[in-house]
């Protein structure tokens, strides 16, 4: 059975109306703490892959775990309650029943970009058919900014609008009290007699130190390589406004300074944890929207990397994101980097048309800024990888030849090329209902590998054969032909989840029977050297198989930290 568990008891419930609104919200005894609180409850998280790397390990590496239920688990641990997670993927979803009789939960929490919520829906729908009494919680990008529509499902009992960390361990405190949850800020509830109560929005968090490092320990049954590089999140929310992220959406859920970092000394202490905990690890993954939002703070971090580094025995590198700015000098921050052992930038071209960045994106650096942020990276050391966008709106066969330009200049070591997938909350999604661009319901399984849009001048097929031959048309005359005809019939493959998936099955078996993991096969480990560099608006970051497909959240906005 779960513990701790106390029934809610919907008497407590008055009902009023508020204009056309119907709200309720509870009577004198729901305190926070209220008296007869139990102490343990037991939480089961669910998180979905549209891609897995398999069925049983849908996550191929520890760098793509979700980073809000992980510190929202990590929370209730510290509060003494009991947490599991479930990651499903399309062809395991039929064992959720199974895993929640297992667990037998208080309390289970669904997170969800708007690409995983299809399968997240029938995930619920499961869970509800066969467990009505259980409290079901749907948090994320997607329930953030499109709250109605998911609360409309009748699969949720309530929606958690923004961050999750307090407003979760609230409902659990609540629950656990045996009071039907009320008046917690940042939830939307749905009451016993089916009208809502929306609470106020909670300011965001300022203070990211006064949180338990992420919980990673939930995440080990479900990752191929547990011992694989982690990411470290550093800061939360973007200063920047381009119009294919949901940042901006974001900044406006709640109340408070949008942008977050945590102090440097509380970012090396993780990573300190996380070498004690597994000595092996030799890369870290600094999870951020931008490392140069803060030049003092960033040299700060530096210091802080180079104090611990020389308390290992083998020193660890690094890798983050940098948005280039008009006009920056990066010396500084690229000779800090490189003495704090950092390998490598990634950085964010999107498009080499300058027109499409400043009408459409509304990023106004120039070419020559990108130009000059690689060069100065190279000086000092650094590997740059591009984040490459295609298929926007507005977007002329031109305006790409622009972008292939940009790259061939910059030869980055590694690149991402996507597909523009426009999402909901974004004002680019916005811009495409109004010109009439998508026919019909963008394809989650084509996210950011196939085109969706139907531009004038610039065909779905035009844009696909593109992205497809990218890694020829940048690389020629500086890398082995060979080489790059493989790329290209990679990202072809790759451009298809089924055909990606059947592809890494056929080889798995082919290296097994030679007695011979796929992980260490010439592909694989082609892949990872050249490391062609790997979430909705909002999930993965580092090198993997870029140029196979395998697509990041990055480069159209990482929501992870997000329920």
């Amino acid at each position: 059975m779960g513990c701790g568990r106390a029934k809610p008891d919907p008497q407590q419930v008055m009902a009023y109306s508020d204009g056309d609104s119907i709200e309720v919200t509870l009577g004198a005894g729901a305190a926070i703490d209220p008296p007869g609180y139990e102490a343990n409850m037991n939480v089961l998280f669910i998180h979905s892959e549209q891609d897995p790397y398999s069925p049983e390990k849908p996550l191929e590496i520890l760098e793509r775990i979700q980073f809000g239920i992980s510190y929202i688990s990590a929370l209730l641990k510290r509060e003494g309650h009991e947490t599991g997670l479930v990651v499903l993927c399309d062809e395991t979803l039929h064992t959720i029943e199974e895993h929640v009789r297992k667990t037998d939960p208080d309390l289970v929490c669904f997170t969800s970009v708007f690409t995983e919520y299809g399968i997240m829906k029938r995930a619920a729908a499961l869970v509800k058919n066969r467990y009505p009494e259980k409290f079901t919680l749907l948090g994320g990008p997607h329930a953030t900014l499109r709250p109605d529509d998911c609360l409309a499902e009748g699969l949720f009992d309530a929606i958690c609008v923004g961050e999750g960390e307090y407003p979760t361990l609230e409902l659990v405190r609540q629950l656990a009290a045996g009071h039907y949850p009320s008046r917690i800020p940042n939830l939307i509830i749905r009451r016993p007699d089916g009208s809502v109560e929306r609470n106020e929005p909670r300011p965001f968090l300022q203070d990211l130190d006064e949180l338990p490092f992420p919980d990673r320990e939930m995440w080990m049954p479900w990752v191929a390589n547990p011992t694989s590089r982690p990411s470290v999140l550093v800061g939360r929310g973007c200063p920047f406004s381009c119009t294919y992220c949901s940042n901006h959406a974001l900044r406006r859920t709640s109340p408070g300074k949008y942008v977050r970092l945590r102090s440097p000394r509380n970012v090396a202490e993780e990573i300190s944890a996380l070498k004690q905990a597994e000595p092996n690890f030799s890369e870290v993954y600094l999870e951020v929207e931008t490392l140069g939002v803060n030049r003092d703070w960033a040299l700060e971090l530096c210091s802080e990397l180079k104090r611990i580094n020389a308390g290992f025995q083998a020193p660890i590198t690094f890798g983050a994101n940098l948005r280039v700015t008009p006009n920056a000098d990066y010396e500084e921050l690229f000779a800090a980097l490189a003495d704090a052992n950092f390998r490598f930038v990634n950085i964010g071209l999107e498009s080499g048309s300058e027109r499409i960045r400043r009408e459409v994106l509304k990023r106004r650096y120039s070419n020559q800024d990108i130009i000059r942020a690689v060069e100065t990276a190279r000086r000092h050391g650094l590997q740059v990888g591009l984040y490459n966008l295609i298929g926007l709106p507005g977007e002329k066969p031109r305006d790409f030849r622009e972008t292939i330009q940009v790259n061939r200049v910059c030869q980055p070591d590694w690149f991402l090329l996507s597909v523009f997938y426009p999402y909901p909350g974004t004002e680019l999604y916005d811009t495409c209902l109004r010109l009439d661009l998508m026919d019909g319901p963008a394809d989650p399984y084509m996210e950011r590998r196939r085109p969706v849009l139907d531009l004038p001048g610039f065909s779905k097929r035009q844009v696909g054969r593109r992205r497809d031959w990218f890694p020829l048309l940048v690389y020629r005359g500086n890398r082995p032909t060979r080489e790059l005809l493989w790329l290209v019939a990679m990202a072809k493959i790759y451009s298809n989840h089924r055909f990606a998936d059947i592809h890494r099955r056929i080889m798995e078996r082919y290296y097994a029977r030679r007695g011979r993991s796929y992980e260490s096969s010439p592909e694989i480990l082609f892949a990872r050297r050249r490391e062609v560099e790997g979430e909705d608006g909002a999930e993965i970051t580092g090198p993997d198989l870029v140029a196979a497909g395998r697509e990041t959240e990055l480069s159209q906005g990482d929501d992870r930290h997000l329920y």
